[in-house]
């Protein structure tokens, strides 16, 4: 993996931390930072020794702001900037991780203030959200002309009540950590001095389970999401079908009956 300038990649035991590193620009993302993700994403998803990624913006104003419009504007100046719709396939960093659809990893969004337009996206195609208080959510493209092209459409209206998701949608307005939580966007909101332990956690949590139950939950409960509940029923999962046949399935119960903590193995 070349040498990145943007995105900080570190792993710790069962933990890789992913921090989009341009704090100076409220961690706005150009197409350089595209591509620094994707092979983060690559690596995080080949690790076999990594279960759980934490993903958070350095800095304490923003966690992310979307799309480096600077950058946009520059490229349509010297006509290298193409209209942009739905997606990133054909673009630098594909596929990004608001289309890594068969992800089975757990991500744990870290938001420490702005999560707008593009920051917003990725923080909705985390699992798990956990938030400062003085965070402000937004995706603001209609202001713009632009469109939530990452996901914003398809995930905010599937996270939030219909109405409300396009009210945001269609106005650009924000909404503070306090309503997130409210609606049951985010799954914590908490001062910011207690940010990072919140965040652990979670991470924690996540990591006294069963690393093969928590992907197989993760992915049939997003495969099953528009099936009706009898089909749902009825479809094969890849990872429920791993988690069945494995080490893990075993040793569970046996650790319980024999008053221990369970061994994981991921097999």
């Amino acid at each position: 993996m070349r040498e990145r300038s943007r995105i900080l990649y570190e792993k710790s035991g069962r933990v890789a931390r992913v921090t989009l590193n341009r704090p100076a620009v409220l961690n706005a993302m150009d197409l350089r930072t595209h591509e620094e993700l994707a092979e983060v994403w690559d690596d995080f998803e080949a690790d076999d020794d990594v279960w759980v990624g934490v993903l958070t913006g350095a800095g304490d104003r923003a966690f992310c702001v979307g799309q480096d419009l600077k950058e946009l504007v520059e490229r349509t100046r010297n006509g290298t900037a193409e209209p942009a719709t739905f997606g990133s396939r054909g673009k630098p960093g594909w596929p990004r991780l608001t289309e890594r659809f068969s992800l089975a990893k757990p991500l744990v969004a870290r938001v420490n203030g702005y999560a707008l337009g593009g920051g917003l996206e990725l923080a909705l195609a985390c699992d798990i959200i956990v938030a400062a208080d003085h965070a402000e959510f937004g995706l603001p493209e209609a202001r713009l002309g632009l469109m939530a092209g990452a996901g914003g459409v398809f995930r905010l209206t599937r996270q939030l009540p219909h109405r409300v998701a396009l009210g945001h949608l269609m106005t650009g307005r924000r909404f503070g950590a306090a309503r997130a939580y409210e609606l049951g966007l985010i799954n914590e909101a908490v001062p910011a001095d207690g940010l990072d332990a919140a965040v652990d956690g979670w991470v924690e949590d996540l990591l006294q389970c069963a690393p093969l139950s928590v992907r197989a939950i993760k992915e049939a409960a997003a495969t099953s999401a528009g099936l009706p509940l009898e089909r749902a029923f009825a479809t094969r999962y890849v990872w429920e079908e791993r988690r069945m046949n494995s080490a893990d399935a075993v040793e569970g119960p046996q650790a319980f009956v024999e008053g221990r903590n369970p061994r994981w193995q991921a097999r």
